[in-house]
């Protein structure tokens, strides 16, 4: 048994938390790679180290002094050596970004360095070899990991009884650091996994597992034991935010499982992601209930829209033209609608107007705001007869408005959007009416 283990932020926050990582990684011998974030909040009202760099690199480049958070990163460091007793040479490190900040420092370079410090003291203390990610991690022009990654860490690791690896950065094409999108310590420990060929990839956090519900909303939300590769990714893009929604790409060829633990509560089993379940689905159709509030629906209607070929084409093309992503385009035979993140529109909503006002001369255009999508995801939503209709049902029941509904052709989810004001209350609706189904 190989297991490649990720320690998330808040398992990284103090020393106090550093030393129950190290009871569970001594605990099990199959735990020998391992991948850290950098150091998380440790209370209500702290900051991230990640954060305190983002502030570092702003401050630099708008001339205001930033001495005060260089203080407050060196001492966050600082306290977590001396309390754990090692011998470090921190002020070395801290001496080459200091160095950097009075050049050019690029952004990405800068903000991973909270995991290269992290990861390179908790090496130290637990005496295992540090391996850089930069030196393994290759990411291609568009963004996307290159093939040699994986060859790369086999390649570096595999002669390593056991070893600590930053999380959320490698290199460019360019040679530069090259970092994830916030939260790709998850990413990174999936590539460990895969070019090690590890037979689990543990996944420790601040909670116990997978929610079958926003546990913000439903408090005492049951805890899922198993969850789908593609459930997940549903899950994680509608808010539910567990583990990064790109972290299960790299294992899908490869099918490691991964199972989200908690640090605090060690002997709790947490949640097993998988290709394919090894329980019937039937039995518990829907896995979980998640949702975003902050969207916005630009509606369009002409007459005749469905006879004119390249319609709709022509629309998302002018929303690809601002750069802005659509989430669905619920049609019928003379309205279009577009529904993306409102934020992405704020800056370009009335040129978007003009332009498709411009292009396909609607009889009406108007955009509504104020939208919240709730998605029920299970895999065995399209074997259970009643599903869909218990959705329907429950929300009506709570007299909720429902403003779009939309039921993906692979069936493992169906999507409701409601007004954001009745968000929680569609959660709870929801769970309330699903919960024999979960």
């Amino acid at each position: 048994m190989l297991k490649t283990v990720k320690f998330g932020g808040t398992s990284m926050a103090d020393a106090a938390m550093m030393r129950k990582c190290e009871k569970i990684l001594r605990s099990d011998p199959a735990r020998r790679y391992v991948v850290v974030s950098a150091p998380g909040k440790r209370f209500a009202g702290d900051e991230k180290v990640t954060d305190l760099l983002y502030r570092l690199y702003a401050e630099k480049y708008s001339g205001k002094d930033n001495g005060e958070t260089l203080e407050k990163i060196s001492s966050r460091f600082q306290e977590i050596v001396c309390d754990l007793g090692i011998s470090f040479d921190l002020a070395g490190e801290l001496a080459v970004i200091r160095r950097k900040l009075k050049e050019n420092v690029p952004l990405e370079w800068l903000i991973s360095r909270g995991e290269y410090l992290c990861a390179k003291i908790f090496a130290c203390y637990l005496g295992w070899p540090f391996a850089d990610a930069e030196k393994m991690i290759v990411f291609q022009e568009n963004g996307t990991l290159a093939e040699e990654t994986y060859d790369n860490v086999y390649a570096m690791l595999k002669d390593l009884d056991h070893a600590v690896i930053p999380g959320f950065y490698g290199r460019g094409p360019d040679g530069e650091v090259k970092t994830f999108t916030r939260g790709g310590s998850d990413v990174t420990g999936s590539v460990i996994a895969r070019g090690m060929r590890v037979d689990l990839y543990e996944n420790w956090t601040d909670v116990s597992g997978v929610k079958s519900a926003d546990p913000r909303v439903i408090k005492d939300a049951k805890t899922v034991r198993w969850i789908s590769y593609r459930e997940l990714r549903e899950l994680s893009y509608m808010g539910a935010s567990v583990m990064h929604e790109e972290a299960v790409f790299p294992l899908k060829k490869t099918g490691i499982p991964i199972c989200i633990r908690n640090t605090m509560a060690p002997e709790e089993e947490g949640t097993m992601i998988v290709a394919n379940y090894p329980v019937e689905r039937e039995k518990h159709p829907v896995t979980g209930i998640a949702g975003k509030k902050g969207f916005s629906n630009l509606q369009i209607e002409k007459a005749l829209m469905n006879t004119q070929i390249g319609f709709g084409a022509k629309v998302l093309d002018i929303f690809a033209k601002h750069g802005i992503s659509y989430e669905h385009t619920p049609t019928s035979i003379d309205i279009m609608s577009v529904i993306c993140e409102t934020l992405f529109m704020e800056s370009c909503r009335n040129e978007l107007i003009m332009e498709i006002d411009a292009a396909l001369h609607p009889d009406r255009i108007f955009i509504e705001d104020g939208m919240a999508l709730v998605a029920v995801v299970g895999e065995g939503i399209d074997a259970n007869v009643g599903v869909a209709a218990r959705v329907l049902q429950s929300i009506a029941e709570a007299g909720i408005n429902v403003r779009m509904i939309d039921a993906g052709c692979s069936e493992l989810n169906i999507i409701i959007g409601v007004n954001d004001t009745d968000y929680e209350k569609t959660i709870h609706a929801l769970y309330d009416g699903l919960y024999e189904f979960l």
